[in-house]
């Protein structure tokens, strides 16, 4: 419902709004035909009747379009073979059918037409309109299939950040998380027992997250957790904190390790420094919308200026919070673009909050 994981828009005429503001434009671009065919050839018929003709065959082509365009087999053929051959086929369907439209619109009698010498000139121009018509049709499908290429690219990239930003961070949590279990194992093997649990729990939601797009959001919550408690831990009374995510909201898909960095920036930078006991907690609320995520803590609050991280061309250290948050950024905008937004803020009198914003 909120993760828009494909990447491929729908095609203008599988959607009825497309499809309406094809035909809207449609009518527009064949009563322009029509007057400029009666100016350009008087006497060949009243502008009304000119209007009516025009209106009929365009409207007729633009459907017999969207029919074929629906066609299994035309869609396994090359975009160009596939445009050609249904101009070949819409063009003069649109002609012949419209006409007979017309007359039953106008109340006359059905007859043959294109059959008499000045019948040559609204052929051509027909033909024309509506060459002019699929070109714009054929070209605005090359340029959707390339915006969908290029976010498909863009989403990949990101993913492949993802895992290079775990392959960076794990390694370092890990070594500090056995360092602890290594003394913990003499003094106070329940909780290293414990330890030794949640870091199992972790770290195979991390394996798992690296095959997928997506996990529900109480997958990405228990992942959470489990790495809360670990740094709970080592930080001991140090640290305590708190996951509120709504029974309504468990099964909303996210992308995996979505609020990971956001977690870590609040421990590593807000509370680890801090003197004394610190608090996190993580809240998830359904709005009108969507879903807004906040991750508070009363830390140091923000090392960078509350609005954004730095927007140069200079690529953040991976130890910075910068770098995390950029990470998070670049991925809501592959994923859902930019109806998704993380937004920075003071906490007073201590602390900051990152609030997540995914569109229904």
């Amino acid at each position: 419902m909120y993760l828009s994981s494909t990447t491929r828009a729908e095609p203008w005429h599988r959607t009825p709004k497309g499809a309406a503001q094809v035909v809207a434009a449609s009518v527009v671009v064949w009563a322009v035909a029509a007057s400029v065919l009666y100016i350009l050839v008087p006497g060949l018929d009243t502008f009304a009747r000119l209007l009516v003709f025009a209106e009929s065959v365009g409207l007729t082509m633009v459907a017999c379009v969207m029919v074929l365009q629906r066609q299994r087999r035309l869609e396994r053929l090359a975009a160009g073979t596939r445009w050609l051959l249904t101009g070949v086929i819409a063009i003069p369907t649109g002609y012949l059918l419209g006409h007979q439209i017309a007359f039953l619109v106008l109340g006359e009698p059905m007859r043959l037409v294109g059959h008499q010498p000045i019948s040559l000139v609204p052929i051509l121009f027909t033909v024309l309109v509506g060459g002019l018509g699929l070109r714009h049709f054929a070209t605005r499908e090359q340029l959707a299939r390339e915006a969908a290429e290029r976010a498909e690219a863009q989403r990949t990239a990101i993913e492949a950040q993802l895992r290079l930003l775990r392959t960076q961070l794990e390694p370092h949590m890990l070594f500090n998380t056995l360092a602890n279990l290594r003394g913990l194992v003499r003094e106070d093997a329940d909780r290293a027992e414990a330890m030794i649990d949640r870091l199992i729990v972790y770290l195979r939601g991390t394996l798992a997250a690296s095959d997928t797009e997506s996990v529900p959001l109480s997958r990405e919550f228990a992942q959470l957790r489990a790495y809360l408690e670990i740094m709970s831990f080592r930080m001991g009374p140090r640290l305590s904190y708190r996951l509120d995510l709504p029974v309504a909201l468990e099964g909303v898909p996210v992308p995996p390790m979505l609020l990971q960095p956001l977690v870590e920036n609040a421990i590593k930078h807000g509370l680890e420094p801090k003197v004394g006991p610190g608090r996190i907690e993580v809240i998830a609320r359904a709005t009108e919308a969507g879903i807004e995520i906040h991750v508070d803590d009363d830390g140091l609050g923000l090392p960078l200026p509350a609005h954004d991280p730095p927007q140069d061309d200079s690529p953040a250290r991976p130890e910075s919070p910068s770098y995390g948050l950029r990470h998070v950024r670049e991925r809501l905008q592959a994923v859902y673009g930019p109806a998704a937004r993380l937004e920075l803020e003071q906490r007073q009198p201590t602390g900051a909050r990152s609030a997540v914003f995914l569109p229904r």
